[in-house]
């Protein structure tokens, strides 16, 4: 006897496990696609890097450990914190784990603080730079006592621009990485340290790394300063500000949860992204100053950045 109720319900179920087999395999399609397949939707997240300052705890504890996780998150590339010969032994270990190394910091004393005692010079800086391989040296900070006056922060700008000079001449590019401070006005006068470097910087050999945080918690938009500034800039740092927390010009002062995972703060990192991608920034950084769990907050952020 013939049931073709039985035979119906039959032909209906394997319909539907064709349908859901079918789901599941687009799913898993989807996770095995590399990175650069979300390139188009979320900009640079293809060669997406991490500034180890973010784990540096970590890092001292074991570089290897720490540069196997920040690979196994999702990050294709590393900024080195300085430019040393320990820099040189983590820039191999970031490699084997198949992660690219362009970008590190120098030593800022070389540029606003040259006589000081122990500092690695400009001159030894970018010989190092040459052995690690980068595209871009970055100097990243100025001491209080050093950038408080025109005058010296005038000094500095003209220092740089003949540091510049000798990374362009040995095929490098050098950036200046901004905190809060440069927002903030002299006293007794109109202008701000970011005044001065974006008026005196060569615009033909010092380009700018961009941290929107500290543009944002300086009291500027981030935005705004990206289209100011346009093809200057050359790096960007991805970083999220804590809801509610108003201009702080000392980074000194800055509470150590104003410092977010993308996603968790009040910037829009796809707006970022964007226009990062249209003025032609050249790489994106994530970096998180403070965070109780750096590990997990590092893949929190990338996570967002694939969200987008």
């Amino acid at each position: 006897m013939n049931h073709p109720n039985v035979h119906s319900s039959s032909v209906c179920l394997s319909r539907r496990n064709l349908v859901k087999a079918s789901a599941i395999a687009g799913f898993a399609a989807m996770l095995a696609r590399p990175l650069e397949a979300f390139a188009a939707n979320a900009p640079y997240l293809d060669r997406i890097g991490l500034q180890l300052y973010t784990v540096r705890n970590q890092m001292s504890e074991d570089a290897e450990v720490t540069l196997s996780a920040i690979a196994k998150a999702g990050y294709q590339q590393v900024e080195l914190m300085s430019i040393d010969e320990d820099a040189i032994k983590i820039a191999g270990i970031a490699r084997d784990n198949g992660m690219m190394v362009h970008s590190a910091f120098m030593d800022w004393k070389a540029i606003a603080d040259p006589t000081a005692k122990g500092v690695t010079s400009v001159d030894k800086s970018i010989e190092l730079a040459e052995r690690l391989g980068l595209r871009h040296i970055v100097f990243g900070y100025i001491g209080k006592q050093n950038r408080d006056t025109l005058e010296k922060c005038q000094r500095i700008a003209d220092a740089s621009n003949e540091a510049a000079s000798k990374a362009h001449d040995a095929g490098m590019r050098m950036c200046y990485h901004n905190h809060s401070f440069e927002f903030a006005k002299f006293e007794g006068n109109d202008q701000t340290p970011y005044d001065v470097f974006m008026e005196r910087f060569d615009p033909e050999l010092m380009e700018f790394e961009l941290d929107v945080f500290w543009v944002k918690i300086g009291g500027k938009d981030p935005l705004a300063m990206m289209n100011q500034l346009g093809k200057r800039i050359s790096q960007v740092h991805l970083k999220d500000l804590k809801d509610g927390v108003g201009t702080i010009n000392d980074e000194g002062k800055v509470p150590a949860d104003a410092f977010k995972e993308l996603g968790n703060g009040t910037i829009d990192m796809r707006q970022i992204v964007d226009l990062a991608k249209k003025i032609g920034v050249a790489e994106c950084h994530v970096e998180q100053d403070q965070s109780p769990n750096p590990i997990e907050s590092i893949r929190t952020s990338i996570s967002h950045l694939q969200s987008l």
